[in-house]
């Protein structure tokens, strides 16, 4: 399901509510450091037909004219959403384009909320840092434990370390929000998963926890999904201790 416009929206969020969302990635293709087996753009080597991304010029005269159709025609807007074919900070001008989308924001919906996907991968660089943390909602995806889980599930490009992701969530100092992937199998049903998933998140202490599991069709077959109560119930230590978590089944 790519999205074929930079800006795009605003559609209905389980998570977020009436999400206008904006696509730093191309139009056509998809590009991420991540190949999800869950991702509902399909995978990577699919998505390769565009790899042109759009410039800060292109998402600020996208985005500008978006806001101003929505403000004429009274259409709401609860968040302004990071959320296109890929990963947004591999964008290369993603701090600059994060300062326009704040400015247009106060500018026509002042009560809306910016709101950013990231698989946390890049959290260290400086310039990502910096700008996630001027964002309302730096929406943070941690689906797995172990490096070795994160292979199975998230299959990233190059090097990845859970440790270095947590100790650059730490840096948050809890002003985030952590998301996380409920699937069913043979590692991620085991009370050894959850436990240690568990340990992170009082860890990293993030304001809120997002538990979701999936909800479209996947590219990879035979994933299986959780219900809400069953998700509830695999938290409830963290609900227990005053975790905020929304469980979206």
């Amino acid at each position: 399901m790519l999205r074929e416009e930079t800006v795009f929206g605003p559609i209905f969020s389980r998570r977020l509510g009436s999400s206008l969302g904006i696509n730093l990635l191309p139009q056509k293709g998809k590009i991420c450091n991540f190949d999800c087996v869950y991702c509902e753009c399909g995978w990577n080597a699919d998505g390769l037909g565009d790899t042109k991304l759009p410039s800060a010029r292109d998402v600020q005269e996208a985005l500008e004219a978006k806001l101003q159709q929505c403000a004429a025609q009274g259409t709401p807007i609860d968040s302004i959403t990071f959320s296109g074919d890929g990963e947004p900070t591999l964008n290369p001008e993603f701090p600059q384009i994060i300062e326009i989308t704040l400015s247009l924001r106060d500018r026509y919906y002042p009560a809306a909320q910016v709101s950013v996907l990231s698989n946390a991968t890049r959290c260290g660089m400086p310039g990502i840092f910096e700008a996630l943390c001027k964002v309302d909602n730096p929406i943070l995806k941690l689906d797995a434990p172990t490096d070795w889980e994160v292979a199975l599930v998230n299959r990233p490009s190059g090097e990845y370390h859970v440790a270095s992701v947590v100790r650059d969530l730490k840096r948050f100092q809890g002003q985030f929000v952590l998301q996380t992937m409920f699937l069913r199998g043979p590692s991620w049903e085991s009370g050894q998963w959850v436990e240690a998933w568990m340990d992170i998140v009082r860890e990293v202490k993030p304001r809120e926890v997002m538990v979701y599991t999936i909800d479209r069709e996947t590219p990879m077959r035979g994933l299986r999904k959780y219900t809400a109560e069953e998700m509830r119930t695999l938290v409830q230590p963290l609900l227990n201790e005053g975790f905020h978590i929304q469980i979206k089944g």
